[in-house]
């Protein structure tokens, strides 16, 4: 009888020991399944960063003047208080995959909130520049100076079509000139406000850049 009560309790110890390994094991293998898994999810991110970095540099437009220089003084020339008329710009690094180029400039200084300044679209995007002194009396732009030259002008806040130069009330304010490379075409009229084509650009952006120039008054 005795020897058959220590043979079940060893079969009971046995058992148990048995158990306490495998709940061991089961451990060990979900706290290793937990550490793979979060080191996939640390490389995953780590590779979203990279890609969303690479393609963020290849995306920039840049965006220059050979009147100013980023963040200098907008010659009087292109202000109200000189000829008024729209300086030169320049830009490169456009994707291949883009449709159309979209200009718009404003002055977020201005005391009654930000003021539109220009309102370009609908631009091929083979077009790398414009020259100074684009028209304000036609929306359409055609082949001016055999640049190829074609796109749509829209309406500054002060309700006239093109180029409204910079005229500060008073003080120093800043004028971005910003760009942006679309997927499409927007196929808006002639006479269209900022509001109406950043609308029509929305989910079309792969790629933008901007310059910004001063004037004091």
């Amino acid at each position: 009888m005795k020897q058959r009560l220590e043979t079940k309790k060893g079969k009971m110890l046995n058992n148990n020991y048995r158990i306490r390994i495998i709940i061991v094991l089961t451990l060990c293998m979900f706290v290793s399944l937990s550490f793979v898994a979060c080191k996939k999810k640390e490389l995953d991110k780590r590779k979203i960063a990279s890609l969303e970095e690479k393609e963020g540099k290849k995306m920039a437009i840049k965006i220059t003047s050979l009147a100013f220089a980023d963040g200098e003084m907008i010659p009087r020339k292109y202000t109200c208080d000189g000829e008024g008329i729209s300086p030169p710009l320049e830009w490169e690094s456009v994707p291949e995959n883009a449709k159309s180029i979209v200009l718009i400039s404003d002055d977020p200084d201005a005391p009654m909130g930000t003021w539109v300044h220009w309102v370009v679209y609908d631009m091929p995007s083979a077009i790398k520049e414009l020259p100074e002194n684009i028209s304000t009396e036609k929306p359409l732009l055609d082949d001016i100076e055999r640049l190829n030259l074609f796109g749509k002008q829209g309406v500054h806040s002060g309700g006239r079509i093109g180029y409204g130069p910079p005229c500060p009330p008073s003080g120093t304010h800043r004028y971005f000139f910003k760009i942006y490379a679309l997927d499409t075409m927007l196929n808006l009229k002639p006479g269209a406000s900022k509001k109406k084509v950043l609308k029509a650009m929305k989910g079309h952006i792969i790629a933008d850049g901007q310059l910004m120039g001063r004037y004091k008054r």
